[in-house]
């Protein structure tokens, strides 16, 4: 996958990001690296497989919850936007004029 170019504010909170998930991730990465390393070259395909997956999946889930973290601390960097005002309000009857 190529890297995607990021506008200045973009780059900044990933490299926020990736700041956060690197200190995250150094034990799982860890957990990760002697799993594999104590495995024989006939064990790394089949039940090692599983045992990786769910490592890398759990390391995916932590990604997300840094970096909607990350997000929290940042805050916003605009106004927040003003709620549209209503035009007029919509009639209370269900069925309109003539119907019973």
């Amino acid at each position: 996958m190529s890297r995607i170019p990021l506008p200045p504010d973009q780059q900044a909170e990933a490299d926020r990001i990736h700041a956060a998930l690197t200190a995250a991730a150094a034990a799982d990465l860890r957990e990760l690296a002697e799993l594999l390393a104590s495995k024989a070259d006939g064990e790394l395909l089949g039940p090692t497989e599983f045992q990786v997956r769910d490592l890398v999946h759990k390391l995916g889930a932590k990604a997300i919850q840094t970096a909607l973290a990350e997000r929290k601390k940042g805050g916003t960097t605009g106004p927040a936007a003003a709620a549209p005002t209503a035009t007029r309000r919509p009639s209370s009857s269900a069925g309109g004029p003539g119907r019973s």
